[in-house]
């Protein structure tokens, strides 16, 4: 068979059985036998492998192999020169070889294939060659050879067999880990410490932007600055670039598996992995570029089928795994990337593609802004969009595509064809658990701005009040509880007489030892509103519960009473219209947020009636066990998907959602940290900001991750919100010097001080509890939307458990030597679909 035959009809694969040789194409287990097309073998020691080896796709009988060798002299991310073609062997055995990982001394042990596979420049000198024959549930090592040149030793494992009882598996998945900020200390981690059966990758393995905005933080310095070969300047001619040729996606790649880290992990474990967006363009849908500002001259997003084939192509040459390019083929979708794996009865992984297929944003990115006339961009589209808007728009576009048979066409992210399969596998899966290799998370989280508005303007509103309070005690003979009462009773409308009368009427109901009803009845027998009583009677008690704490911690009780008693349901009822949103002159600036929002409708939010079909499936079909695992969001959620989040009670549970925070992406909480400035009073959702004095050092500032809290998290004590602050503590002393020996006793100190500061014990915390009260999405269990780090999975048969494992910040421009952080474990039982915390 012609060589150039083959590599076509393999689609870039070859194939060997173990023992046997190079299946049809004149191989053998003999090296010094002829190889594919008569081509020479690599001779000398002029080779090197750069990215060193990979396994993926572990099926019962196969493993996929990766390699590159390229000359010794030759730039290992540079494009190949074009070197003669040659053949290198690959040599596999099943003899234990783990003492030789991380070296490349000679494989020991008999030998079950030792085959020659052609070096072709055509691939960027990439070999991806898959190995069948082989016995289920077996650990092989593996090494390919280059001339008198050995690559290091790859260790694998099959997938148990379909029918076989699998006590447990263990796994750990894996997303988001941009080479330009922050650092790669768990991939060490994991290939030192981690006992895994396979690694699951979700996705954004490379970032194709060079110097945007989010990549401009501290990094480690053994990641230098990445150099695209051609690169796309996203603005004029200079700042952040994007790759756009293949010479670009190649480049990335190569850079990123230069890193002995990652290259640990590959020569360790298989990975059976995905893309997501940053593989070809960022919150990419099929060939469309969506980068700020850069729609098309109809205002249309950019598409770039040429772009898009290049990302498949390089993705397909670098990733070891077990599917079909087709380069002949006309148009963008020339690969498919779904696919699953049974792990014998225990479970079943579907890996999907939610890129290639997805339609366009519901709302574009280029409707109108109607105060501008300008494209609304990411904001309103993407981000923070409003729920009403989002649910008109998606209802529109489904009744036109209903009209034309699919009435998903226009609001899917896995394309139908892909839906139909999402569907059949999980009907027909007969393992225990259903695992679903997710990119982007199924979570709804929403966020009512009436409630955050009204919250915000009445803790704003507490200094003030007890300032008022405090002034009015001076006049009231030094009683705070009685000034309390007439401050609250002037705020909720009375009118400043009937006030002081009802206020005394309050504290001499109280000498008699009358409770709340007496109270309130003498209030309104002084002239009150059963309102205003309410707010009288609420804010006297309050202040009479913390007497011993002092008049300042009266007055501050009663102004809370105030605050969140009548000022906060006020706004809520009244909306732009209450006289405390006027007060305060924000009524304009407030007025677009008084309605529901969806924070980020690039994932499932964003599509959200394919969400629901999908649901319906699985509560229909009595589908149960079923686990998402998801990256993508840069943090680490965990909660319930329901058949519909928009039912009154918020629907059912049907699955479970498990999100990983990025190996290095900056988080979530930071993204929307810088975003919430511009936003003014509404910034306090997101981020509180926080100097503390640190003895010769002068001092370190953070920003109090609030997002949490705001987003659903459960309200804290003093000491949990102290330990939520603790990772970004260590790190801003280590960026002051502070050496690592040093940092978590500095810590601990500066924790201890902070502990007893009024302003952290009292303010944020009050303010931390009041956001949390919001109860935004409680389906939520766990988040932590300010964390890098990755997961590790252990299954049985009774049970799923997943450890959230955060990791520290970089000490100085290295990786900490102190990696992990924090463990948090998620657990689901079998026959649930519930998580729990702990």
């Amino acid at each position: 068979m012609d060589r150039r035959q083959f590599m076509k009809l393999g689609g870039f694969i070859t194939v060997s059985v173990a023992s046997v040789g190079l299946a049809g194409c004149g191989g053998s287990s003999n090296s010094g036998d002829s190889a594919p097309g008569g081509l020479p073998p690599a001779t000398g020691g002029d080779w090197k492998f750069p990215q060193s080896v990979a396994s993926g796709d572990p099926r019962p009988d196969s493993i996929l192999l990766w390699t590159r060798a390229v000359p010794a002299a030759s730039d290992g991310v540079a494009a190949v020169s074009g070197k003669a073609e040659v053949t290198l062997r690959l040599l596999l055995t099943a003899s234990d070889n783990s003492a030789l990982l991380g070296s490349n001394t000679a494989l020991g042990g008999t030998m079950l294939s030792d085959v020659r596979l052609p070096l072709n420049p055509e691939f960027d000198n990439t070999i991806r060659h898959k190995v069948t024959g082989l016995q289920p549930g077996q650990t092989y090592y593996y090494q390919f050879v280059a001339g008198d040149v050995r690559s290091n030793v790859g260790r694998c494992k099959t997938a148990p067999a379909a029918t076989a009882e699998v006590d447990q598996l263990q796994f750990a998945y894996l997303t988001c880990q941009d080479w330009s900020i922050n650092h790669w200390g768990a991939l060490g981690h994991i290939a030192a410490n981690e006992k895994l059966d396979f690694i699951v990758h979700l996705g954004d393995y490379i970032y194709e932007t060079v110097g945007e905005s989010f990549q401009t933080g501290l990094v480690e310095s053994r990641h230098d600055a990445l150099k695209l070969p051609d690169g796309t300047f996203k603005n004029g001619s200079a700042g952040a670039k994007y790759a756009s040729t293949l010479a670009d996606y190649r480049y990335l790649y190569k850079k990123y598996r230069s890193d002995t880290r990652l290259q640990a992990v590959h020569e360790r474990f298989p990975f059976i992995a995905v893309w997501d967006d940053h593989e070809f363009t960022d919150d990419a849908w099929q060939d469309a570029q969506t980068y700020e500002g850069s729609l098309a001259a109809d205002g249309s997003h950019v598409r770039q089928p040429q772009r898009r084939r290049s990302a498949n192509q390089a993705w397909f040459e670098y990733m070891p795994a077990d599917v079909s390019l087709d380069t002949a083929a006309s148009g963008f979708q020339n690969i498919k990337i779904y696919r699953d794996f049974q792990f014998g009865k225990l479970a079943q992984l579907v890996m999907t593609d939610q890129r290639l297929y997805r339609a366009d944003h519901v709302i574009p990115e280029a409707t109108p802004n109607p105060a501008t006339g300008k494209p609304l961009g990411s904001i309103g589209t993407r981000y923070m969009v409003a729920q009403d808007v989002f649910n008109a728009a998606e209802a529109q576009k489904m009744a036109a595509a209903g009209a034309a048979g699919d009435a998903l066409a226009a609001t899917t992210m896995l394309g139908a064809t892909q839906r139909d399969w999402w569907k059949s596998t999980m009907k027909s899966a007969t393992a225990t658990w259903k695992l679903w290799g997710n990119e982007v998370s199924l979570l709804r989280m929403g966020l009512s701005g009436v409630d955050a508005i009204a919250t915000l303007l009445a803790l704003k509103a507490i200094p003030d009040l007890a300032g008022k309070i405090g002034s009015t005690a001076a006049q009231a003979g030094g009683n705070v509880a009685v000034a309390g009462a007439i401050v609250g009773a002037v705020t909720s409308g009375a009118a400043p007489d009937k006030a002081q009368a009802a206020a005394g009427a309050i504290a001499a109901a109280a000498a008699a030892n009358g409770d709340t009803v007496a109270r309130t009845t003498a209030a309104m027998g002084a002239g009150l509103s059963q309102i205003q009583a309410g707010v009288a009677v609420l804010a006297f008690g309050m202040a009479q519960s913390v007497a011993a704490g002092g008049a300042s911690a009266q007055a501050t009780a009663a102004a809370q009473a105030i605050a969140v008693g009548y000022i906060k349901p006020d706004v809520q009822a009244r909306k732009a219209e209450s006289p405390f949103v006027a007060a305060a002159g924000l009524q304009a600036a407030l007025a677009p947020y008084f309605r529901r929002f969806l924070l980020n409708c690039d994932q499932w939010d964003g599509y959200n009636a394919e969400r629901k079909a999908l649901m319906s499936h699985l509560k229909t079909n009595a589908i149960g066990n079923v686990v998402a695992l998801t990256g993508d969001i840069h943090a680490f959620f965990a909660g319930t998907v329901s058949d519909d989040y928009d039912a009154a009670d918020g629907g059912t549970p049907v699955m479970v959602d498990l999100v990983s925070a990025g190996i290095s992406s900056d988080s979530f909480f930071s993204y929307l940290r810088d975003a919430s400035a511009a936003l003014g009073e509404l910034g306090a959702l997101v981020a509180y900001p926080l100097t503390l004095p640190v003895p010769e050092l002068g001092s370190v500032s953070l920003s109090v991750n609030l997002l949490d809290y705001t987003m659903g998290k459960a309200a804290p004590t003093l000491d949990t919100l102290l330990e939520q602050v603790k990772v970004q503590l260590r790190g801003a002393l280590a960026a002051k010097g502070v050496p690592e020996g040093q940092l978590d006793t500095a810590t601990l100190g500066l924790l201890a001080g902070l502990k007893a500061n009024s302003g952290f014990s009292t303010t944020l915390l009050g303010l931390a509890q009041q956001l949390a009260g919001l109860n935004s999405n409680p389906w939520l269990k766990h988040l932590n939307t300010d964390a890098q780090g990755y997961t590790v999975v252990t299954l049985t048969p009774g049970k799923l458990v997943a450890q959230f494992k955060q990791v520290n910040k970089l000490v100085g421009a290295t990786a900490p030597a102190n990696v992990i952080a924090r463990i948090t474990t998620a657990t689901v039982a079998a026959g649930t679909p519930a998580v729990t915390i702990s």
